[in-house]
């Protein structure tokens, strides 16, 4: 699990971009662009979209044949190399290529392979092993966010971006070579003592071909959305409703980058308090609580745009993004097994890239055309009751 949790740690800095797009839209207009929101969130997208929708499915394989040490050393090193090329990015287009491709394909080999080593290690406690490890992509941001910042404040932007680049490949590769599977008999007493496991385990053909998978794909792409939104634009947001406040633009900048510490801590906190429900409650009764606070959260700050609503609106948003980053692993597993997990999990991934293109266009689109980026707020709480009427009438009774 530590292991695990420092990986993700480094991985998760990509929750961090709503605090590096603001001085790189004013770096790309310092050189005569004019970048669109849309535009500034194509590098976002692409990132999580190439790791989730194309590089994740394929890792799971190599995971399930090879182990995770060879996928996570590579992602470490592309990892590293996105970081590296986002300094030397002069536009929209050349971020979105090198950070966005780069960074993609450092992300899509390296996430699943924790997962899937705690998945074999804790088959009785999967949920909440899954939830602790996976708190180290939810944290990074309160960590990686003030850094960044700092480092920007001091040594510029290119060279921050170049200084956090070589950390992290240092710290993915040391760390990834310490993983591996344990033996298959520990895994059987484990599961014999709890019960928890698969009736069966199903191949990848197999898994796709049930309803229950394409259940549990929805569910995640639809909770995704709504948490990849708010962390994708959740420092311009709070400018904005900080603007309609009153606020300054220095004291605003200063406190919407101060926030991602309890934004990241919220999402750090929705994995193991998930995976937990998952285990104790199940499913069904996860994913219902998921959409209830999804709901509320996105309803509240459409009706009132105020800075103390915000802050709660968007805590509770990306505390559930963390909450579908365990759930959906925990489920997958509980539904189809453990012994093609990491490819059938790696293929569960791809709703998270559908979530992430969605709720950013959707956000972006929504600030180019109707001026506020909260106006996208109507569509993620509608998007949440098809979520729960989904979830209750179509998840098996199994999942109850």
């Amino acid at each position: 699990m530590i292991f695990g949790f420092i990986i993700n740690l480094s991985l998760g800095a990509i929750y961090a971009y709503s605090v590096i797009s603001v001085p790189l839209a004013k770096y790309f207009r310092s050189l005569g662009l004019n970048p669109s929101a849309t535009e500034m969130q194509l590098p976002f997208i692409v990132f999580l979209a190439l790791a989730n929708i194309v590089v994740m499915p394929l890792a799971g394989r190599i995971i399930d044949i090879w182990g995770p040490r060879i996928p996570v050393v590579l992602g470490g090193i592309a990892t590293g190399l996105a970081w590296i090329g986002a300094s030397l990015s002069t536009s929209p287009l050349m971020l979105t290529i090198l950070y966005g491709v780069f960074g993609g394909v450092g992300l899509g080999l390296a996430y699943n392979a924790p997962i899937s080593t705690i998945g074999r290690w804790f088959p009785d406690r999967r949920g909440l092993a899954l939830g602790i490890a996976l708190a180290g992509f939810g944290l990074s941001a309160a960590i990686t966010g003030p850094l960044l910042d700092y480092l920007i404040s001091t040594h510029g932007l290119q060279r921050s971006f170049q200084i956090v680049g070589l950390s992290f490949t240092i710290i993915i590769v040391g760390f990834g070579l310490l993983l591996r599977f344990p033996e298959m008999e520990a895994i059987g007493q484990a599961v014999s003592r709890r019960g928890v496991e698969a009736a069966r385990d199903y191949t990848l053909q197999e898994a796709v071909k049930t309803r229950v998978f394409w259940v549990i794909w929805t569910c995640f792409a639809i909770g995704t959305l709504a948490g990849l939104l708010a962390i994708g634009v959740a420092k311009p947001v709070g400018l904005e409703v900080a603007a309609k406040s009153g606020l300054g633009e220095t004291e605003a900048s200063a406190l919407m980058t101060a926030l991602i510490v309890p934004f990241a801590a919220s999402n750090a906190c929705g994995r193991p308090l998930f995976g937990w429900i998952v285990d104790k409650l199940g499913t069904r009764k996860a994913i219902t609580l998921s959409y209830t606070l999804i709901f509320i959260a996105s309803t509240t700050l459409y009706l009132y745009p105020t800075i103390p609503v915000y802050i709660a609106s968007f805590a509770v948003l990306w505390l559930n993004l963390g909450a579908w980053l365990a759930i959906a692993p925990a489920a997958t597993t509980r539904t189809f097994g453990i012994t093609h997990s990491g490819e059938i999990y790696g293929s569960m991934l791809s709703a998270y890239g559908v979530g992430a293109i969605t709720g950013n266009l959707l956000a972006g689109r929504a600030k180019d055309i109707l001026g506020y980026y909260t106006a996208a707020m109507p569509v993620v709480a509608a998007l949440a009751i098809i979520g729960v009427i989904i979830a209750q009438t179509r998840l098996e009774a199994s999942d109850k």
